[in-house]
């Protein structure tokens, strides 16, 4: 009886650990557009380091635990070849520099605070294969998070809850 009465409490504990996780999930499950990005490095922040002044981009969240995300700078240039593998050493220049995307599945810790991303393929090849834990806010319609950025030092990235 003992051992049952254990397996239960362990039973119930796992299952309220994943109700919260869930609420949390369930907060962020959507489609976000980006705001405005910010980049700080030695005490010095600068907005619109990584996307620019007019930043385009989107975060998928699932309600079954997957996620895509790509942002990039509205002012990318078009290649002039019209064939992206043909880009000149410019213009593939400003695609690197100027965006970045990646997938893969999510999940959100008990707590709701932080949503830890399981990066499965994406144009910065350091974080295929890696967990990528971001401690998230959501005030009304907006989510914002920071992540230590791809270009150094620390981003934030604001999004606005797409209808």
């Amino acid at each position: 009886m003992r051992r049952l009465v254990t397996a239960l409490v362990g039973v119930v504990s796992l299952a309220l650990m994943g109700s919260a996780a869930a609420q949390g999930g369930k907060q962020i499950v959507g489609l976000w557009q980006l705001v405005s990005d910010s980049n700080t490095q030695d005490g010095v922040t600068k907005k619109g380091m990584g996307f620019g002044s007019n930043p385009k981009g989107q975060f998928l969240f699932t309600s079954n635990g997957h996620y895509m995300s790509i942002n990039t700078r509205s002012d990318i240039p078009k290649f002039a070849s019209g064939n992206r593998m043909k880009g000149t050493a410019e213009e593939n220049r400003a695609v690197v520099h100027g965006s970045i995307a990646h997938f893969g599945t999510y999940s959100v810790t008990p707590d709701g605070k932080a949503f830890i991303l399981k990066v499965e393929g994406g144009t910065w090849p350091a974080w295929v294969g890696a967990e990528q834990k971001r401690e998230f806010t959501i005030k009304g319609d907006q989510l914002t998070y920071s992540v230590v950025s791809s270009v150094g030092g620390t981003s934030e990235l604001v999004y606005k809850r797409v209808k």
